[in-house]
Formats: structure tokens, C-alpha cells, sequence
């Protein structure tokens, strides 16, 4: 009886409450706007969604202020309605005539302004967007090295409803990086911090490198890199600051990075938590990946590498909905980890919308997602779909946003992009005991925003003067191939070999993953080789002039195993490449073996060995050509001439038909105070170069050198 009772007293509230709303409510029978002299009546009719014969009451009052207010039209809005008619009074923002910009001479900052401010020409003057406004010109010249601009805005009223907004601009001197230094308990050399991070100080040779100017997008990037590094050689709990950033006499910046690297962790544990949906034995072959990396120090790459044979497995038994995590529990020195593998929400993707691509086309971005429209919806896939997006290196950020869509299951994903400078432009210069060097490029990622790479590359030094230009489109007919095209040209002039040539080459090659961390790649070139040989050359060398034109297939393999691609501490890199003659003056075969083991020993000492083999062999009679023969680099054998070793044709150092050399390697632990920035390594070479096919009287100096010594 008591619960009948109550039922009665709710009801009776719903039906006092529901008809006090009805008596609130008025049928629109005519409507009235004021103040509107841009804006037409019907315009107002249809942003506000509102018209005449409506039943309106306080709420969709609300809804209509607040549809208009959206529009940014309208400085002050005031809805009544009365007696059944609908008033709306409104007072117009004033138009933005022309935006005027002082101060700045270069066209190209001024359009990237004008299209990153908020207030636009021929929009409304939203008073409250101008602190937004300059705060984005402050950034914009920041990012290039202006830390200190001076921005002031002016407001000229044409008349009550037309502006012009006048801005200027004193960008002064960009703001260059004097010093590098950390401190803190870094347990990592000053030396390798500075090959990790972006920033370099500014130095007379740096005056090409954008990166000797202070601003606080380098400085986010340095402080990622910094983590990402210490995390990757087990500190996972390191600490990263910047706070103290000192504008030194010259009104440049000395840059202080604080650093606590805190305890390196070790992996004790690894589990597999399988939702019941899935059957366990399917990610039984995890276990060998797990047992390389239980006792080894931390490393998120290893982790990742972890997930993608999760990924690869899910592939390969056609799993869908599925979905992965990891749990890393961190005790006293040592972390335990587990991998979730569960079932998620059946779900699937309706629409794609992509926006802020103005320069990049929606088919290079689309052609990166693991989803598509009608797949089934991941947080994973998405996640990786974003990664590789910020992977290609042409977009400043990527933000995806995820609703629901027409149905309950569907998604819609929403995916902004924010575009950034794709062009770079580097030089450098050097000189040794070969003399003097000089080399440049220019580079472009994104050409005719097709996701496409453009490069041009120009060298010089003692002998040699060569320029190369690269068009790579890294994902070929979107089927995830990478495909290059390439024109060569190089004049080399070699008295120490006895020749001078002059040498062009074209061609086109493709590259691909083929299995896990195995690559192929595949080519064909044609070349031109005119060669000279010198009037001091052998009468046997000097038979060896002339023009020689060939058509070559070349074809290679790798595998990369390394931890990471800069700075590896473990793991390894194996190749091998060979080019064979379709057709060619002179036809010779040529083969190249690499092989570069890498092994952490201690926080300070990272050792490498390495194998280098090469050949070149000529085809029946025909001998190798002398501008093919095999040489060692003095990065492969140390402490020799350049070219100076291996056979000799009189006085000239002709090169051999083989090649081979053997590499270790080992950087020290600080020899030196870390104020002379100057890094010590070890390190043992050993090399031959030997093989005369031409003539059989030359010695083929089949003799082992080897050097070994400290490197600074």
C-alpha cells in the first residue's frame, strides 16, 4: 500500500512538471530581427533553425542564442518572444576590411601569418581573438629562431562597421644557442647527450643549420629525444627538464639541460594475459621473444617489437575485434610485464573525415591508416595509423578524434592534421690529411604535397667532384613499396691510381620488407664511363681507356636487427648486394657483403664489430674495368694513405679485385675532463685489398694490414 502510494505521488510531479512546461511554451506566429544589416532575415532563419508555426520554450530560446552565437556573426544577441511573436535583436560584429602587416619583408612569413590567425579578411573582428592571434605570431617566430619578437596590433574603424587591422612586427635578432650543457646525475657522457639531442651551438661552420637557433619547439624535441633514449637503455624513470635557459652578454642563450637518470631497471618477468575468446596456443611462439629480453635492462623498442609480433600473429589467424595492452609493474630495480590480449567492442568505422591538409593530399594520409571505412574499429589500429602519419615527418602534429556515428556500433574518426616546413637545405665542410672537403644538399618530403621526396646532393674534395638527385615516392601505388629514381653525375681525378674519368649513371630501384626485418631491394641503372688513363700509367694500365657504356641489374638483401636505427646498442645489421651485366662493354660481376654486430657493455661503453667483403670480377675475357676496381675507405682501415694499399702497376695504385676488411670498435669511458667536449673510442682494423686480372705479372699484394689506436 505504502510503495502504491508513493507510485501515485511521482506520477502526480510528472504530470504538474510536464503541463507547467506546456503552459511555458508559445506557437510562433510571427517573427521579428533587428539590427541585422549584413545578414538576411532567412540567413538568421536558418543558422538559428527556428521558423513560424515552431513550439518554443526556454530551452529552445537557449538552443536558437546559442546556434547564432556559433556562427561568429553577432557581437550581442537578445531573443524574447511575446503575445506569440518571436523578437531577436542583434548587433553585428564589424567586418575585417584588410589585415595589414608591418614589419615582416619576407612575402612567405606573411601568408604562413595570415593563415594561421584566427581573425581572417572579409571575416568578423572578435575582439578576443587578438591576444590568441599574437600569441600565435610569437610561436610562429619562435619555431625560427625569433625568441624575442614584439608584436603590437592597431585597429583603424573605416566606419561602425568596417576595420582594418594593422599589425606590427619587430622580429629582431634570432636568438642564437651559445652553449649545450647538463647537468645532474646524467651517467651518460656530455659527448653522446649532444648526438642525441636536435639543438647544436652556434659555430662559424653551422651558418646553414637551423638548429643553432633557440626556440621551444627544439627545445620539446630535445627533451623527447633525451627521454626516449635514457628509457631505451633501461632508465625509466628518468627525468628531463630545461628550466634554466640563460640569456648570456651577447643576448644569446646558454642552454642548460637538468637530467636525473635515476635506477636502471632490468626485466625479470614477462606474462600473457589471453582473453578465454582466444585460444592460448596461438601466441605460444611468444615465448622465445620473451626469453631474449627477461634479464636484459629495459627498453620500450624491445617492447614495441614485442607488440608487433602480438600484430603479426592477430594477421596471420585473421583475428578480429582484437585489442592489446601492456601493464608494466616497477618494483626496486626491476620491472614486470604484462601483455593483455582481449576482445574489444564489435564496432565499426563509418566515415573518415581528414582536415588541415592544405598542401598534403587526403590519399597520402589515407593511404598510412590501418582502418577504412566498413573495417572493424581498434583503439590499436587507430594508435598505429597516428604513429605512422607523425612518422612521416611532414605534418606538425596529428590529432584524431573518435564519435559515435549513425548507429550505436559505428565510428566516425576525425583526423587533424597540422602541416609543417617539409624543405631543408644542409652543408658542411671538412679537412684531414686527404685534404679539403665540401658537401651540400637540398631536400623536400612532401613535393607537390604527394608525400613524395625530392633530393639533391653535390660533393667535393681532393679528386673528386660528384652530384646526385633522388626522387623517392615511399609508398609506390600505395601497396607499401618504395620506389626511387636516380641521375648521377661525377668527375673524378686519380693520379695516385693512374686514371681520371668522368662518370654519369641513371636508374630506378625498389625496396621492401619481405619478411620481419628482412628487406629486399631491387634495380636497374645504365651508366656512361669515360675514362683517362694518365701519360704516366703503364703501357698495360693505358689499354684500359676509353668509353664503356653498361645496363646493370642489381638486387640486394638485409636484415636489421638493431635496437634502434641512430646509435644501436644491441642487435645487428647484415647485407648483401650484387649487380650483374645485362649488357656492357666490358662485363664484370660485382658483389658487396656487410655485417655490424652491436654490444652494450656498460653505460659508457658500446662496442661494434664489423665485415666488409667485395668483389669485382670480369665476365669471360673481359677484365674489370679500373674505375670498378675494389678499394678500402680509411674509415675501413685506419691510419693508411687514401687508396695506397693493395696492388701497384708501376707506381700507380690500381685497386684489386677483392676487397676485405675487419672492424672493432669500442667507445671509452671519459679519459678526458668533459669541459674538452671530445669523446675517446678504441679501435683494431684489419684489411686486404688484392686480385690483378689484367696481368698476371703484377704482384697481387695478398698481404694482411691492420692498425689500431684511439680516436678523439
Amino acid at each position: 500500500m505504502l510503495y502504491r502510494k508513493k507510485f501515485f505521488k511521482y506520477l502526480t510531479h510528472i504530470i504538474l512538471f510536464t503541463f507547467s512546461l506546456s503552459l511555458k511554451a508559445e506557437i510562433i506566429d510571427k517573427i521579428i530581427i533587428n539590427g541585422n544589416k549584413r545578414i538576411s532575415d532567412q540567413t538568421i532563419i536558418l543558422y538559428g533553425k527556428f521558423n513560424v508555426k515552431d513550439d518554443l520554450n526556454e530551452q529552445k530560446l537557449n538552443d536558437i542564442i546559442n546556434n547564432l552565437n556559433s556562427t561568429n556573426f553577432f557581437e550581442d544577441i537578445n531573443v524574447k518572444i511575446k503575445d506569440n511573436i518571436l523578437t531577436i535583436d542583434l548587433k553585428e560584429y564589424p567586418i575585417i576590411n584588410q589585415i595589414i602587416i608591418r614589419g615582416e619583408p619576407s612575402k612567405k612569413i606573411s601568408d604562413e601569418i595570415r593563415k594561421n590567425l584566427r581573425l581572417k579578411e572579409k571575416n568578423s573582428f572578435i575582439k578576443s581573438y587578438l591576444a590568441d592571434d599574437i600569441d600565435i605570431i610569437k610561436k610562429l617566430y619562435s619555431s625560427v629562431g625569433y625568441s624575442f619578437v614584439k608584436v603590437e596590433t592597431k585597429v583603424n574603424k573605416i566606419n561602425n562597421e568596417n576595420f582594418d587591422l594593422l599589425i606590427d612586427i619587430n622580429r629582431g635578432k634570432k636568438t642564437k644557442i651559445s652553449s649545450i650543457k647538463f647537468i645532474g646525475d646524467k651517467k651518460i657522457k656530455d659527448r653522446k647527450l649532444r648526438d642525441i639531442i636536435a639543438s647544436e651551438e652556434d659555430k662559424f661552420w653551422k651558418f646553414i643549420s637551423k638548429n643553432t637557433n633557440f626556440s621551444q619547439n627544439l627545445i620539446n624535441l630535445d627533451i623527447r629525444l633525451l627521454r626516449n633514449f635514457y628509457k631505451s637503455i633501461g632508465y625509466y624513470d628518468v627525468t628531463v627538464n630545461s628550466n634554466s635557459a640563460e640569456i648570456n652578454d651577447q643576448e644569446n642563450i646558454d642552454l642548460i639541460y637538468s637530467i636525473d637518470a635515476g635506477t636502471r631497471y632490468t626485466v625479470d618477468k614477462i606474462t600473457t594475459n589471453v582473453d578465454p575468446v582466444f585460444s592460448n596456443e596461438l601466441f605460444f611462439p611468444l615465448k622465445k621473444s620473451y626469453e631474449k629480453l627477461i634479464g636484459k635492462y629495459y627498453s620500450p623498442f624491445e617492447i614495441k617489437k614485442i607488440l608487433e609480433d602480438i600484430d603479426e600473429i592477430i594477421d596471420k589467424n585473421n583475428l578480429q575485434f582484437v585489442e592489446h595492452n601492456v601493464e608494466e609493474e616497477v618494483k626496486e630495480k626491476t620491472i614486470s610485464i604484462k601483455f593483455n590480449i582481449f576482445e574489444g567492442k564489435r564496432e565499426l568505422v563509418e566515415r573518415i573525415n581528414i582536415t588541415g591538409n592544405n598542401i598534403t593530399n587526403e590519399n597520402v594520409i589515407r593511404a598510412e591508416l590501418l582502418l577504412d571505412e566498413g573495417d572493424p574499429f581498434t583503439t590499436l589500429n587507430l594508435n598505429k595509423s597516428i604513429s605512422k602519419l607523425k612518422a612521416r615527418r611532414i605534418f606538425r602534429s596529428v590529432e584524431p578524434e573518435v564519435l559515435t556515428g549513425s548507429k550505436e556500433n559505428l565510428k566516425l574518426i576525425n583526423i587533424k592534421v597540422q602541416e609543417m616546413p617539409t624543405g631543408e637545405i644542409s652543408a658542411g665542410a671538412g679537412i684531414g690529411t686527404d685534404g679539403g672537403s665540401f658537401e651540400a644538399s637540398i631536400s623536400e618530403n612532401n613535393w607537390l604535397g604527394e608525400g613524395k621526396r625530392l633530393d639533391f646532393n653535390i660533393s667535393t674534395d681532393a679528386e673528386s667532384l660528384s652530384g646526385r638527385l633522388n626522387y623517392t615516392d615511399p609508398n609506390y601505388n600505395f601497396l607499401g613499396n618504395s620506389l626511387n629514381y636516380f641521375v648521377s653525375s661525377s668527375e673524378n681525378d686519380k693520379p695516385d691510381q693512374g686514371y681520371e674519368n668522368t662518370l654519369m649513371a641513371a636508374g630506378v630501384n625498389t625496396s621492401f620488407e619481405q619478411f620481419k626485418d628482412i628487406y629486399t631491394n631491387l634495380g636497374v641503372s645504365i651508366s656512361h664511363d669515360d675514362l683517362q688513363t694518365l701519360d704516366s700509367a703503364s703501357a698495360n694500365l693505358k689499354k684500359q681507356a676509353g668509353s664503356f657504356s653498361e645496363l646493370l641489374a642489381n638486387y640486394g638483401f638485409s636484415k636489421d636487427t638493431r635496437n634502434r636505427a641512430f646509435m644501436p646498442t644491441s642487435g645487428s645489421i647484415i647485407s648483401f648486394d650484387q649487380s650483374l651485366p645485362v649488357f656492357a662493354d666490358k662485363q664484370a660481376i660485382t658483389n658487396t657483403f656487410k655485417a655490424t654486430k652491436y654490444k652494450s657493455i656498460s653505460n659508457d661503453l658500446v662496442g661494434a664489430g664489423k665485415l666488409f667483403l667485395s668483389s669485382v670480377n670480369g665476365i669471360g675475357d673481359d677484365d674489370a674495368r679500373l674505375s670498378k676496381r675494389r678499394n678500402l675507405s680509411t674509415k675501413r682501415l685506419r691510419g693508411f694513405e687514401k687508396n695506397k694499399i693493395g696492388p701497384v702497376d708501376g707506381s700507380d695504385h690500381i685497386g684489386g679485385n677483392f676487397a676485405a676488411a675487419v672492424n672493432f670498435e669500442a667507445s671509452l669511458p671519459n679519459l678526458l675532463p668533459e669541459a674538452y667536449k671530445t669523446e675517446v673510442g678504441f679501435f683494431l682494423d684489419f684489411g686486404n685489398v688484392w686480385g690483378v686480372d689484367y696481368d698476371s705479372t703484377i704482384d697481387e699484394s695478398n698481404e694482411l694490414r691492420s692498425s689500431t689506436g684511439l680516436a678523439a
